[in-house]
């Protein structure tokens, strides 16, 4: 090969190797699944293969923005919607589903209440505004303030379906944009009740066991999601579009990957496998 033909296809290797090392993958929604896409961002971005860019704002704010084509990865702690999957797809593309791990969802309550359990049917009935009250699910005589989040979450749509029944939230319900807030607020109010996704539990908090028989109470921990006993545990997804494969699939997959797992088990998750 001539000298000149030798530099110029140097230069489109150079050329080639700056551009994917330049690449920036934007990842949006859940903020259940935040801590997860934060930390395996930051190990991948070392690679120096792409740089991932993460933000939260809820599973429906990610996926509108696959819609509109302005995240590369959409975050959600719930299923895809039909109406959704259609407008991507009247937009001329494929949406492709990965789940990436999976979430216990655990009911805190203040560590002042003396209530330590409840049933699936209590709390829906503290949820639509039936109980009002802890002294009606065996606590003290002190109202029951109820926090949930906004109806863009994946962690409401989830919680609406799985534990609602798909009963509509009572309007006395007050709707919290970030799960550290529900935290945060149940900390400081003796009667509330709050649901978040399991990793975000803390000292300044207690969590409650829960049944869905009435007979047994199962506490929401790592080990009981793994081998089945809580039953409230979901699925955690990446949605991305088929043609937008080739940039985003390898980050997806490092995140499925053994190490990726780890990561996710690290934070406070629950790994594939």
């Amino acid at each position: 090969m001539a000298p000149h033909l030798k530099l110029q296809a140097l230069v489109i290797i150079l050329l080639a190797s700056i551009s994917v090392a330049a690449q920036n993958i934007k990842l949006k929604g859940s903020d259940t699944i935040l801590p997860i896409a934060q930390e395996e961002a930051s190990v991948y971005n070392k690679r120096g293969k792409a740089t991932v860019s993460v933000t939260g704002g809820g599973s429906g704010v990610g996926l509108a923005a696959l819609v509109d084509n302005t995240t590369d990865i959409a975050a959600a702690s719930r299923k895809i919607k039909m109406e959704e999957k259609l407008k991507i797809k009247q937009a001329g593309k494929k949406v492709v589903e990965a789940v990436i791990g999976k979430d216990a969802l655990a009911v805190i309550v203040n560590p002042a209440n003396r209530v330590d359990r409840l049933t699936r049917e209590q709390l829906e009935g503290i949820y639509t505004g039936i109980i009002k009250n802890w002294k009606q699910v065996g606590g003290d005589d002190m109202n029951i303030v109820v926090y949930g989040r906004e109806s863009s979450s994946g962690t409401f749509e989830f919680f609406k379906e799985y534990v609602n029944n798909r009963k509509n939230f009572a309007a006395t319900v007050l709707a919290m944009q970030a799960t550290g807030a529900i935290v945060q607020s149940v900390a400081q109010t003796k009667g509330a009740v709050g649901y978040i996704g399991l990793a975000y539990e803390n000292a300044r908090v207690r969590q409650l066991l829960i049944s869905y028989d009435g007979k047994t109470y199962i506490a929401p921990t790592k080990a009981n999601a793994k081998n089945g006993t809580y039953p409230i545990v979901r699925p955690l997804y990446a949605y991305y579009t088929a043609d937008n494969e080739g940039k985003v699939k390898p980050f997806v997959d490092f995140i499925q990957s053994g190490e990726g797992q780890a990561i996710v088990s690290k934070v406070g998750y629950i790994p594939l496998n």
